[in-house]
């Protein structure tokens, strides 16, 4: 194996600047977006409650990052989040390789989550659908699936929100966090579900 050449590797200053800048960005990005999406957020929430109190469930998806993130929600749902209390029904439609694989295989990629949706949604239910673009076609098709059976659409999305900003109706709510990093929005987004969960825990267990 061939030795490296340690003139090549970075100055340790560098990286440490880079480090702070990261962070610096990600600060900049969350404070620049926290008074318009506090209120949306709620109104999510709302949203996600009244599906609860009501015996309902909460669909997630998304593609990559945001796929973690959709099981990171239900994962939190299912099982606590910060305070003890009983599992609350979410379902991560990211996580079936042999569904995925087979819907992929025999019809679409954009319709691996629609056909869950249709397969699993009711009248009623909450689907959260990730995407840090708001172009995501499968995510999009998800949300074309719920509004057939009337189930409340809440976008997680990015940038200007792009095709699913426009697809919402009335009922649906745009959780959109502007920039043009991916990892800043996915930063956000990450704030943003704890905020969804401890708003849910608030509501069913109190304060603290």
């Amino acid at each position: 194996m061939a030795k490296t050449n340690l003139q090549t590797l970075p100055d340790s200053t560098a990286l440490i600047t880079r480090v702070k800048n990261n962070f610096q960005e990600s600060l900049l990005t969350t404070r620049n977006c926290m008074e318009d999406l506090a209120p949306v957020i709620a109104q999510a929430a709302s949203h996600m409650i009244q599906a609860l109190l009501t015996d309902r469930k909460i669909l997630v998806c998304g593609n990559g990052g945001s796929a973690a993130d959709a099981q990171h929600f239900s994962a939190e749902l299912l099982n606590r989040f910060e305070r003890e209390r009983p599992g609350l029904p979410a379902i991560a439609l990211t996580t079936d390789a042999s569904t995925i694989t087979a819907i992929g295989n025999d019809y679409h990629f954009d319709e691996i989550f629609s056909k869950q949706v249709r397969a699993l949604g009711q009248s009623g239910d909450v689907l959260l659908g990730i995407s840090t673009s708001g172009n995501s076609r499968n995510v999009i098709r998800a949300f074309e699936a719920a509004h057939e059976r009337d189930i409340v659409c809440i976008a997680l999305n990015g940038r200007e929100g792009g095709e699913i900003a426009g697809l919402l109706t009335g009922q649906d709510v745009n959780v959109c966090v502007p920039g043009t990093s991916t990892a800043r929005i996915q930063e956000v987004h990450i704030i943003v579900i704890h905020c969804l969960c401890d708003l849910i825990d608030y509501q069913l267990l109190g304060q603290n």
